[in-house]
């Protein structure tokens, strides 16, 4: 992309929905062109170092578990929940996205309920779900993340897990360039003005926020939430993909992806 379609600045709320929900929808085919395979139909990947939900854990049982998978694109880790007998709903704000989970589950037989919707304004009733989880949903592209976080405070019910992964905070000191060039600091670290991709009249197709680690911790233990784990993934031997920015050379020196593990205390 041009480099003066690319920028960080400040964008409003309604302005950050409008190209978000507008870049998935028409970005969905080619997303899952390039990412399908990868993902899976029927798997749950928290990150493109690879690490699994059925390897790692996270969620702890989730059989009989009503779970909640926000920014679901096309519901492939829902999918695998439901294989593991749990109870899960996918929603995602993309209609495209979503077109692509309801294909998925034709091929593969596996359906669970899918829900449009904004992860703002969750559509649930409280305590409604056992646990809520996301791999690189929702969180990062919504203005007020601890408004999202207070939501999934409200549809979990007491002693509910909430796990989430997001692109590693560190990584936004650097350019989105998977070689040579993506290893040398460019930006504040403290900085959080959001990443914009901008049309030819400046109107935004693509915002995606960043928050420190702090920042992140401040908006659990603000919507109530007590911090499990913090999991940074190492990328592992034998992993030569690149996806975007991730890459064998980047993943080898520093973290990419960080995944808060946070509870709703029961009390």
């Amino acid at each position: 992309m041009d480099d003066d379609r690319v920028t960080r600045r400040r964008v409003g709320a309604a302005e950050i929905r409008r190209a978000n929900r507008g870049w998935w929808d028409t970005d969905a085919d080619a997303y899952q062109t390039e990412h399908g395979a990868f993902l899976g139909e029927v798997d749950f990947v928290w990150c493109p170092e690879g690490l699994r939900e059925a390897d790692a854990r996270l969620l702890g049982e989730v059989a009989g578990r009503r779970i909640l998978e926000l920014g679901a694109g096309a519901a492939a880790a829902a999918r695998w929940l439901a294989t593991q007998g749990a109870r899960p709903v996918a929603l995602d704000l993309s209609a495209g996205m979503l077109r692509h989970a309801a294909e998925a589950a034709d091929r593969t037989g596996v359906r669970v309920p899918l829900v449009q919707a904004d992860a703002l304004a969750l559509p649930f009733a409280d305590a409604a779900f056992d646990t809520v989880c996301t791999a690189f949903g929702a969180i990062p592209f919504v203005e007020d993340s601890a408004a999202a976080m207070r939501e999934v405070a409200r549809v979990l019910r007491p002693g509910g897990r909430w796990v989430f992964s997001v692109t590693h905070p560190m990584r936004w000191i650097f350019l989105d360039d998977p070689g040579e060039g993506g290893l040398t600091a460019v930006h504040s670290y403290f900085d959080r003005s959001p990443y914009v991709e901008q049309d030819e009249r400046g109107v935004a197709t693509y915002v995606e926020q960043h928050r420190t680690l702090g920042d992140r911790i401040r908006e659990l233990v603000g919507a109530g939430f007590r911090l499990r784990d913090l999991v940074e993934p190492e990328w592992p031997a034998g992993h030569e993909g690149i996806w975007g920015q991730w890459s064998p050379l980047r993943g080898r020196l520093f973290p990419g992806t960080a995944i808060f593990v946070a509870e709703k205390p029961a009390g």
